[in-house]
């Protein structure tokens, strides 16, 4: 049954700003939304008035519970403006909880400052589909970004630093000092040293037993520079330190190494939250991420240089999903955001794991995959639901008539620029020709065995004639259902058909999940297959990629999923090949490894992950009002 706390919108036409919808309601207590999903508060500790972190012993409480019904949000192609997956996603489950009388959890990830003061702003929804309160959503929350970002940044330090020791002193000097005698003269491990030395196959337990070549085994690194692969990283968009020189002060002259900032969420830590499965397996995973390699080859890890511990101390907190509310009243877990285009780009799997135990049998718990199905839902299936072991019963793919259009040979939709007539003018056959865009997608998505469902996100332009052509074709390739959604503009009321699709295509699924490759085939062959599925007709390798397929394939990490680092704006490498593009070949330029994570990146043409501000970035809206102490101008 739906919860005490949902609440009906009063909505008004045209719709408001999104940040002046968020503050004409006033949220409930975090409390409330956590006494309603039945969160004893022994398991959840309050951030303010309107978050909570839940504990993982909140799902330890329940682990004899049956799991709910298991969704996942997709999405065609994106224009560069988004077409409303967060949107969706919040809308649907706010028609669950608040119209349908269904038990559900809005699973979504933690937006990054970058797009929230750069140019697509905030990812809280839209409209009377939103999370709130908005402006803790969309910037600080809970901390979770802010200690990636330190954890990332003191392994960037604790590799520079080895480097600078190594090179400055003897084998001996270096032993002494890892392994100093205590006041009564004796020198002993700490705990975290005894996973190097069972690396090294040295049995020994005391530091006095090793021989003079143990400890040079055991002290000595011997990073090689041009290995690391290890960037510092900060959470805002700033082009300049794509490509940076460290190691110019006066101390460390001749030290100097070219390298540069990620932005956080592109972070392999990140990602190591997004898939963990509790603190000793985030422990383990933390430690294992390789940072690069020594000059024989070996890779070296963060364990190697006695820093996963304490990155996993300062991640401790952040392991715990954030308890929200949409406008609506239905409870929301924020964990995790890993950038989509170099890393899996999915919400947590705490999170999900955690809300499929509170919502139980015969309730739903949606997540939204990153960008479009061909990047999020793909590295959701393939890598997400691998590691988490659940199953999804239902896949939305979200589209709208303006990114048909597009892709039916509609102008460039540019960012910060207005739409062109063609957007806002009826033209079916335009988006008809689009829709081949949309076949794929659908296609794509049932391969792995679940049931369809696209969510045609509704704009006041969109004509009815367009909407049924969008909703004939989806119906035509293959999707169990289509329907047209106005969440945007009214709320939860306007999803309610898409929850009534969803709940019919949780209940008629009978496939078991299909992956679109096996783990135990190559790496090439993993590569191929995911090329394939976008429509390539085979893969070019650069002499770097071929190299570093080598090295992991040497070093034992060919049994990973693959994680493509590729456009989100086209099917190909191409962002400017619109439709559904085939017979391309798919240029793997270099191939990179998120060990601890679990997975092996290829990178695909040219991506930053260091975004750049544009003229006119989004924070020349954003201010606050001195006399109330709202946030004004977040989107």
């Amino acid at each position: 049954m739906t919860s005490p706390s949902t609440r009906k919108l009063h909505v008004v036409s045209p719709v408001p700003a999104d940040i002046d919808i968020a503050n004409s309601v006033e949220p409930l207590h975090i409390s409330q939304i956590a006494k309603d999903l039945n969160i004893d508060p022994l398991h959840y500790d309050l951030y303010g008035k309107y978050k909570a972190k839940v504990l993982l012993s909140a799902f330890d409480e329940l682990q004899g519970q049956e799991d709910g019904y298991y969704v996942v949000v997709g999405g065609i192609t994106p224009t560069p403006l988004g077409e409303g997956k967060s949107t969706t996603t919040v809308g649907l489950c706010q028609a669950l909880g608040a119209y349908l009388d269904k038990k559900v959890v809005t699973c979504l990830r933690q937006p990054s400052q970058g797009p929230t003061f750069g140019i697509k702003g905030g990812a809280a929804g839209g409209g009377y589909s939103q999370v709130i309160p908005m402006d803790e959503f969309n910037l600080h929350l809970t901390g979770d970004i802010h200690a990636i970002t330190a954890s990332n940044n003191l392994l960037a330090a604790a590799i520079d630093t080895r480097i600078f020791h190594e090179t400055s002193q003897s084998d001996k000097a270096l032993f002494n000092r890892l392994c100093p005698p205590n006041k009564e003269g004796k020198r002993s491990f700490s705990d975290i040293m005894f996973r190097r030395l069972t690396k090294l196959g040295i049995s020994k337990t005391s530091p006095e037993e090793l021989t003079p070549e143990e400890i040079k085994k055991f002290a000595r690194l011997d990073i090689d520079p041009a290995s690391i692969t290890w960037r510092r990283v900060m959470d805002v968009n700033d082009r300049f330190l794509r490509k940076i020189t460290i190691g110019q002060g006066p101390e460390e002259k001749g030290m100097t190494r070219e390298t540069g900032f990620d932005i956080s969420v592109a972070s392999e830590i990140m990602a190591v939250l997004a898939l963990t499965t509790s603190l000793g397996d985030m422990r383990e995973r933390l430690g294992k991420m390789v940072v690069g390699n020594s000059k024989a080859g070996d890779p070296i890890t963060a364990d190697d240089l006695g820093v996963g511990g304490a990155l996993t101390v300062l991640m401790k907190d952040a392991i715990n999903p954030t308890l929200m509310q949409t406008l609506e009243g239905t409870p929301v877990l924020v964990h995790a955001g890993p950038f989509a285009n170099i890393a899996h780009g999915n919400s947590s799997i705490v999170a999900d794991k955690i809300a499929l135990k509170l919502v139980g049998p015969g309730g739903f718990v949606v997540t939204e995959a990153g960008f479009g199905s061909d990047i999020g839902t793909e590295k959701f299936m393939n890598i997400k639901c691998r590691y988490s072991g659940l199953k999804p019963q239902c896949a939305i793919v979200v589209a709208t008539v303006r990114a048909l259009k597009m892709h039916g040979g509609g102008p460039d939709v540019v960012a910060g620029r207005p739409l062109d007539r063609a957007y806002v003018s009826e033209n079916v056959a335009l988006v008809e020709a689009g829709c081949v865009n949309l076949a794929k997608h659908i296609s794509n998505t049932k391969a792995y065995g679940v049931n369809v469902v696209v969510a045609v996100n509704m704009f006041s332009t969109d004509t009815e004639a367009e909407l049924n052509a969008v909703r004939k074709f989806s119906m035509d390739a293959g999707a169990f259902d289509a329907v047209i959604c106005s969440h945007h503009a009214h709320g939860g009321k306007g999803a309610v058909d898409l929850g009534i699709a969803v709940e019919k295509a949780c209940q008629n699924i009978t496939q078991p999940l299909r992956f679109l490759y096996p783990l135990d085939i190559s790496i090439k062959d993993k590569i191929e297959a995911i090329a394939k599925s976008y429509g390539a007709s085979g893969v070019e390798y650069s002499d770097q990629a071929e190299k570093q397929i080598e090295m992991y394939t040497q070093q034992g990490f060919s049994n990973l999923p693959i994680c493509m680092s590729k456009t989100q704006y086209s099917f190909s490498h191409d962002a400017s090949k619109k439709g559904a593009p085939t017979g391309f070949v798919l240029p793997i330029r270099d191939v990179r490894g998120s060990i601890g994570a679990g997975f092996i990146y290829p990178l695909v043409g040219t991506m930053s992950t260091m975004p750049g501000l544009p003229t006119r970035p989004c924070f020349y809206e954003i201010d606050i009002d001195t006399v109330t102490g709202k946030v004004r101008g977040l989107s």
